[in-house]
């Protein structure tokens, strides 16, 4: 493969403008038929087999009325009683609203102060326009709030309305920009692993919109591909345009030196951008459709950023010439500084006292990861919301007025067909009022056919409580009989919530097992590829420590716009640890490939990781430190599971170019030695063999310069 990328790197580089223009044709081709063709994200949570889901199907067969999205709309007197009249009118403008199904009668709180009315729509919360859809709520409520009533919305379309985003994205190029001309002194230097980045990441966000118009896409899923992408697509970049200045301090001209940066670091870009794809794939595992949306979608970003670093950025790197170096520098190649001594010198002593620094680096990794053994995973709702949030007030209003188990009240669905008829509903009502934790049992509802029921129980506790799960499990085994199911976002957040948590071990199995699979083909060793496993994990588990303390425990909340403590949502343990071991990979392929290749040109176990550390070591650094900026600036995302997203990645990627690459793998590798690269004979016999240094490279140059110098 390292032929065929020379050969792509220097043609590139010769003819830079053929691959530019492809380029931009490519991406404002995409950008026009997506606008043009391109579908709306829509999320699917469908579980199958869980009882909710079940529940939920029944509904939508027998109570159609009950199969769209809800709005909540809460109305409240600041002193005195709720006006039935204005409420009677309001009534009226709600039902002519598009899409309405039904409104539901006002349920007035005990002291009237309050009046709750449930707007029910013919289509899902996902065949709305949400922001829209609230607007016309707001419109058709003005009077109330023209008359001194507090008038806010809670439900699925009012939190399904997405904040304006923007801020995280900036935050993160911005951060990038400034820690690229830092680095490398050059404002052409610092501009080309951007502009290649967002090459990739316009090709790859049209690509998302185009999926979207033959399935479903998770509403989250472009801004965590975004996330994904613009980090390891200014990475990817970084690490062939450093190799591209080391192979100019050689003395190389521009077309060979680029070249090279492509048949070796590119290698390792598409090695790295292979493992994260793997990763992402993982999430196929789960079988829950958002989750294998985000997958595919975070992948088809990533896979773009990798063809924009090995074609798009060679050609720039053509074009920009000797202007990657700093002006000083330009006159004579060799004052390029290739390597870190300050790294070097840190190398050698961790080389010389292995033990103490590995074993206090693996104390303090398995402290940070400690505080995980006692996460709770739980979907946010809207009680995780800033007050300033519509859906918050709403929730805020619901609890004080009807008690907290108002906003999260389960819906019992019952096939009457398999309960003997609308007589085997009597008894039902009163086992559930007697149910220790339920606060109220609404009479059923009978289907117009008079085959299904459906049963409103309000709980006395709210929707992030942890006693609504033992609650849901006792309706289940001690109250249901056959026939009959539970629904409602409480429950299913219950089914979610376990249906993840039995799911991830089969996903992390096979993320594991394949990468480290790929890694032992790559460095044909059995023991590094261990290695690298055990240390991605290990980030892992500090990252998820990281989140339980600032999220559940509440230590950094505040500081993130978060009102209180909230549960690590559900969906980030999957998402969290799929792109981790991508990403944590990516660096581990960097690291181990360099320092394979001065262990293949040395013979010296130690020597090769001091020197492939040195070569590495500030590119690594600042590699991550953009990425941890680039995640922290997703942290002030307002949706919650993008915010712990960026966390839990900032964390990760900060602990694994420090305490892994610094200390963890020198310190490991060291012991090791000549065990690093162990491989036993009959493996070794079947494995492909796979250059990943470059050495084919070095064949391919006399031809290739004889071929252009012929053209």
């Amino acid at each position: 493969m390292s032929r065929l990328l020379y050969r792509l790197g220097r043609a590139a580089a010769l003819r830079p403008w053929r691959f530019i223009v492809v380029w931009l044709l490519a991406v404002g081709a995409a950008a026009g038929i997506a606008g043009a063709a391109g579908g709306t994200m829509h999320d699917d949570y469908t579980l199958s087999g869980t009882g909710s889901q079940r529940a939920t199907d029944l509904l939508r067969n027998r109570f159609p009325e009950l199969s769209g999205a809800d709005a909540r709309v809460v109305v409240h007197a600041r002193s005195g009683r709720v006006d039935q009249g204005r409420l009677a009118a309001a009534d009226g403008r709600l039902r002519a609203l598009p899409h309405v199904s039904g409104v539901d009668p006002a349920q007035p709180s005990r002291d009237g102060a309050t009046a709750l009315v449930t707007v029910r729509y013919d289509v899902p919360v996902t065949g709305l326009a949400s922001k829209e859809t609230l607007d016309r709520l707001r419109t058709a409520t003005r009077d109330l709030r023209e008359a001194g009533y507090a008038v806010e919305f809670g439900g699925q379309v009012p939190e399904n309305v997405t904040a304006p985003g923007g801020v995280a994205e900036v935050v993160g190029v911005v951060a990038a920009l400034v820690i690229l001309l830092l680095a490398f002194g050059s404002v052409v230097a610092a501009g080309l692993p951007l502009a290649v980045a967002l090459a990739g990441l316009g090709a790859g966000v049209s690509g998302i919109t185009l999926l979207a118009a033959f399935t479903d896409v998770a509403s989250t899923a472009p801004t965590l591909a975004v996330m994904v992408g613009l980090g390891v697509g200014i990475d990817y970049a970084l690490f062939i345009l450093t190799r591209h200045r080391e192979g100019l301090a050689e003395g190389r001209d521009v077309a060979d030196s680029v070249g090279r940066a492509i048949a070796t670091a590119g290698q390792s870009v598409v090695f790295a951008g292979f493992t994260v794809l793997l990763a992402l794939c993982g999430l196929v595992l789960s079988r829950i459709p958002v989750f294998m949306t985000m997958g595919f979608a975070t992948a088809l970003v990533v896979a773009a950023t990798v063809a924009s670093a090995v074609t798009l950025l060679p050609a720039v790197l053509g074009l920009a010439g000797r202007r990657v170096l700093r002006r000083r520098d330009r006159a004579s190649a060799a004052a390029v500084r290739t390597e870190s001594p300050r790294v070097r010198r840190w190398a050698e002593h961790v080389g010389r006292h292995p033990v103490p620094w590995l074993l206090g680096a693996l104390v303090l990794m398995l402290a940070l990861a400690a505080p995980a053994l006692g996460m709770r995973t739980w979907p946010s709702d809207a009680s995780s919301e800033p007050t300033s949030n519509t859906a918050r007030r709403a929730y805020d209003l619901v609890a004080d007025a009807y008690g907290p188990g108002a906003n999260g009240p389960l819906l019992v669905a019952v096939d009457l067909a398999k309960t003997g008829g609308p007589d085997g509903l009597k008894g039902l009502g009163e086992r559930l009022a007697a149910t220790p934790g339920v606060a109220s049992v609404a009479p059923p509802r009978i289907a117009s056919d008079r085959s299904a029921a459906v049963v409103v129980v309000t709980p006395e506790y709210g929707p992030q409580d942890r006693r609504v799960t033992g609650l849901t499990d006792r309706v289940r085994a001690d109250v249901l009989p056959p026939g009959a199911e539970i629904t409602g976002a409480t429950a299913s957040y219950v089914d979610l919530t376990r249906v993840l948590s039995e799911r991830l071990w089969p996903v992390i199995g096979v993320v594991v097992a394949t990468s480290f699979l790929m890694l032992m083909i790559v460095f044909r060793s059995v023991v590094a590829p261990l290695k690298a496993a055990a240390m991605n994990l290990l980030s892992i588990g500090a990252a998820y420590g990281a989140l339980t303390a600032v999220f559940q425990w509440g230590w950094g909340a505040e500081l993130l716009g978060l009102p209180h403590s909230v549960p690590v949502s559900s969906l980030i343990l999957l998402l969290l640890f799929a792109v981790l071991f991508g990403v944590s990979m990516d660096y581990e392929v960097f690291l181990l490939s360099r320092v394979r290749e001065e262990w293949l040109r040395g013979g010296d176990a130690r020597a090769s990781v001091t020197t492939g550390l040195a070569a590495t070591g500030r590119v690594i650094t600042s590699a991550a430190l953009i990425m941890v900026m680039v995640f922290l600036g997703f942290a002030l995302d307002p949706g919650l599971v993008v915010k712990q997203m960026g966390v839990g990645l900032a964390v990760a990627v900060a602990l694994d170019a420090t305490l892994v690459r610094l200390v963890l793998v020198p310190a490991a590798m060291a012991l090791l030695g000549k065990a690093n690269w162990w491989l036993p004979g009959w493996l070794g016999r079947i494995l492909p063999e796979i250059d990943v240094h470059g050495s084919e490279e070095a064949a391919a140059e006399p031809e290739a310069r004889t071929q252009a110098a012929g053209v």
